[in-house]
């Protein structure tokens, strides 16, 4: 873990001085702060960074769109490697040559966030889309008829009143677990946000999951470290995240997209061999337990996130 954090600030700092110089007031120019002649990208009186602060608005979204893909080259370089030849892309990255690459969780936070931005298009538009709503919501109040919804809210004031009656002989535990569900059922769209806000948090622990997975998986390969399964999971969850948004997206025009689903066993497949050069055999095993792994993890993630949820209304 070490290991990828130096990495992942010398990276950070190697581009903003490399964006520093590219933008940076020219030799010898007063420094914007305090008129100390500059002598290079940053003040060495003050600190402050030399660069001509007025910028047309052009230019600072292309800048701030810089900032975040890391427009240079590397982009279109670890994109294509990252779908076609990920166990390379990995490889690659973990033998040193990363000059070429974008940093694995810089991209990993990006695909993240993609994932969340293309899975929150509206539901009636997407139908690929899974998403919370409400009683309330415009298109639950499209697609139900008035008895329907009467007999929902029928159900939610019966859960309602049920919860909330109450129960001497309970346990703290379970005292507290039925008056937070009271609150949720109470104010609905407060729980949807809370459900929101964490889910992003909780798609990050999917990293260190998957990471110690495949670290107990290959417990026995010879020449294989927890820094390995770090950067293969980051490769191999940003090309899941890809997949699922281009699903998500595709979701608007029809309902096909789910079959691009089988890309995904299938790229784990390439990626795994790839990167750990094992046999077929060993991929497939390892592969099925991993599903399994996975399952369990990710079920108990979406406890994990409703019970925070639950917490966090009030």
């Amino acid at each position: 873990m070490d290991n990828l954090l130096e990495a992942a600030a010398a990276d950070t700092v190697a581009h903003e001085a490399k964006r520093a110089a590219r933008h940076s007031l020219p030799i010898g120019a007063p420094c914007p702060n305090c008129n100390t002649a500059l002598a290079g990208p940053w003040c060495y009186a003050c600190g402050q960074r030399g660069e001509e602060f007025h910028r047309s608005i052009w230019r600072l979204t292309a800048e701030a769109f810089e900032g975040l893909t890391d427009l240079d080259g590397r982009i279109w370089q670890t994109l294509p490697r990252l779908i076609l030849r990920p166990g390379r892309l990995t490889r690659d990255y973990l033998n040193g040559h990363r000059a070429s690459q974008v940093p694995p969780f810089r991209i990993f936070l990006i695909v993240v966030l993609l994932v969340f931005f293309t899975g929150g298009l509206d539901l009636q538009a997407n139908r690929q889309n899974i998403n919370l709503v409400t009683l309330d919501s415009p298109e639950i109040q499209k697609q139900m008829s008035p008895s329907d919804r009467a007999d929902m809210q029928k159900t939610i004031e019966m859960l309602r009143t049920e919860f909330g009656k109450p129960k001497p002989a309970a346990s703290q535990g379970e005292k507290w677990l039925r008056a937070q569900l009271v609150k949720a059922l109470n104010d609905q769209k407060a729980f949807k946000a809370a459900l929101a806000e964490w889910a992003e948090r909780f798609a990050i622990l999917m990293l260190p999951i998957a990471a110690l997975m495949l670290t107990v998986l290959f417990a026995f390969k010879k020449g294989v470290y927890v820094f390995d399964h770090l950067i293969f999971s980051m490769h191999s969850l940003s090309f899941q995240g890809l997949l699922l948004s281009v699903i998500f997206g595709l979701g608007l025009v029809g309902d096909w997209g789910a079959w691009l689903l089988f890309l995904a066993p299938a790229h784990l497949f390439v990626h795994m061999r790839g990167t750990y050069r094992i046999s077929w055999f060993g991929a497939l095993i390892r592969m099925f337990l991993l599903f399994i792994g996975s399952t369990w993890a990710f079920g108990l993630l979406i406890v994990g996130l409703f019970l925070v949820g639950l917490a966090t209304v009030h």
